[in-house]
C-alpha cells in the first residue's frame, strides 16, 4: 500500500464542468490506495500554482497529480520541471493531447488512478519558452505554435462550441479570411532564416489541438525540437493541406518542411506564442529544450 503524500491539483472546469467531481473521485480513488491526499486546487490557476509551488518546493507532498486537459498538464509540468517530484496525470480534458502521445488513459478515472499509484516515473524533455528580454519563463510538453495555428488557438479558446477537434475546425473557417502569410525571422542553432510562412510551430511533442499531429515524428525524449514551417501558400491549398494533420500527413507536401533543433528563437509581427493550450508571451520568444528535464507517471 502507497504511503505517498500526493498532492491533488483539479481544474473545475474540466471534462464539461465536471473537473470538481472528478476530482472527487480521484482523491477517493487515492486514499483507497493509502495515499494521503493534499489538496491544491486554487481559486484559479496563478493560485493553484502558486500552492502547489510551495508544496513541492517545501517538501509537502513527493508526487502531484494534476485532473484537466492538457492546460492542467501544462500547469503540471511547469510546477514538477527540474524538481524530483514526479507528476501525475488524470487526463479528462478535451483535447488530452499529450496524456495520449504518453500512452495514459484517457477519460479513465480510474486507470488513470492506478497508473499513479503503481506507474513508475520516466524523464521526458521539455520545451522552455523565454520572452527574449528574459523576464519571463514557462515550460512546455508539448507544441508551441506561432502562426496561423496560434491565431486559430486564440480564436478557439473564446468558443464554448462545439468541443473537440470541431472547435479548431470552425475556428480555422473563421481566421482564414483575414489570414495573410506572416514574414518570420527563424534562428535555429544560431542559424537564421527569414522565412514567409503560414505558420511555424516547435514541437516537443507531436500532436495538439485535439489531434492534429502537426509534429509527427517528434521523440519527447530525443533532446531536440522538430520544428515545422508552412511556407507560404494560398488560403485554398492551406484548406487541403490543413485537415491533413489529423493523421501527420501533410509532411509530403512541398511547403511543408521540419527541422530539428536544440534551440529555436521564433519572431514575427502581431504574433502571440501558445504552448499546451496556454497563451504565452507576444513573439520573439527563445525555445530550448531540456533533456529529462520532468519525471511523468507512466
Amino acid at each position: 500500500m502507497s504511503s505517498r503524500r500526493i498532492g491533488l491539483l483539479v481544474n473545475p472546469t474540466a471534462g464539461k464542468n465536471a473537473g470538481a467531481r472528478v476530482g472527487t473521485t480521484v482523491a477517493d480513488l487515492l486514499e483507497r490506495g493509502g495515499a494521503e491526499v493534499v489538496d491544491l486546487t486554487g481559486l484559479d490557476a496563478r493560485r493553484a500554482e502558486a500552492k502547489a509551488r510551495r508544496a513541492v518546493r517545501d517538501g509537502e507532498v513527493d508526487t502531484l497529480v494534476v485532473a484537466g486537459g492538457d492546460g492542467a498538464v501544462g500547469l503540471g509540468v511547469n510546477i514538477c520541471a527540474e524538481t524530483e517530484v514526479p507528476l501525475g496525470v488524470v487526463a479528462v480534458g478535451t483535447g488530452n493531447d499529450n496524456a495520449r502521445e504518453l500512452g495514459l488513459p484517457v477519460r479513465d478515472v480510474g486507470a488513470a488512478v492506478e497508473r499513479v499509484l503503481h506507474g513508475s516515473a520516466r524523464a521526458v524533455d521539455l520545451g522552455r519558452v523565454r520572452s527574449t528580454d528574459g523576464s519571463q519563463e514557462r515550460w512546455y510538453l508539448g507544441v508551441l505554435c506561432g502562426g496561423f495555428d496560434a491565431l486559430v488557438n486564440e480564436r478557439a479558446n473564446t468558443m464554448r462550441w462545439p468541443r473537440g477537434p470541431a472547435r479548431y475546425n470552425l475556428a480555422i473557417a473563421r481566421e482564414l479570411p483575414t489570414f495573410a502569410p506572416i514574414p518570420y525571422t527563424l534562428t535555429l542553432d544560431g542559424e537564421v532564416s527569414h522565412p514567409r510562412a503560414m505558420l511555424v510551430c516547435v514541437g516537443n511533442g507531436r500532436a495538439y489541438g485535439g489531434g492534429m499531429r502537426v509534429t509527427p515524428d517528434a521523440d519527447m525524449a530525443d533532446g531536440l525540437l522538430d520544428v515545422l514551417v508552412v511556407d507560404e501558400i494560398s488560403v485554398p491549398e492551406l484548406l487541403r493541406v490543413f485537415p491533413k494533420v489529423f493523421r501527420g500527413a501533410h509532411l509530403g507536401h512541398p511547403a511543408v518542411s521540419v527541422h530539428r533543433a536544440r534551440s529555436v528563437r521564433l519572431d514575427a509581427p502581431g504574433v502571440v506564442a501558445y504552448a499546451d493550450g496556454e497563451r504565452l508571451y507576444p513573439l520573439p520568444v527563445d525555445v530550448d529544450v531540456v533533456p529529462g528535464a520532468v519525471r511523468i507517471l507512466i
